[in-house]
């Protein structure tokens, strides 16, 4: 799957767990947390993605992501091998 599909998700679920957001122009490098989502938050929009996307990484491997860009490099990354 191509890593703008799992950028978009990531948007899409963002937008899902913090609807005043919806209008947000995301940028790669936005990070969830500037953006609001608190660890809970994150956790979920992460969860979402993973399970759209029928892929199954511990979280902990994907803590180290600073933007959401990074984000979707990680999940693109593990999901490929």
């Amino acid at each position: 799957m191509p890593y703008t599909r799992v950028f978009d998700l990531i948007v899409e679920h963002t937008r899902e767990v913090i609807p005043e957001l919806e209008e947000h122009p995301f940028a790669p490098s936005d990070s969830l947390r500037d953006l609001g989502a608190n660890s809970i938050d994150r956790a979920e929009i992460i969860m979402m993605t993973l399970e759209s996307l029928s892929v199954s990484i511990p979280l902990v491997e994907l803590a180290d992501a600073k933007n959401i860009s990074e984000l979707a490099d990680l999940i693109h990354d593990k999901s490929a091998s």
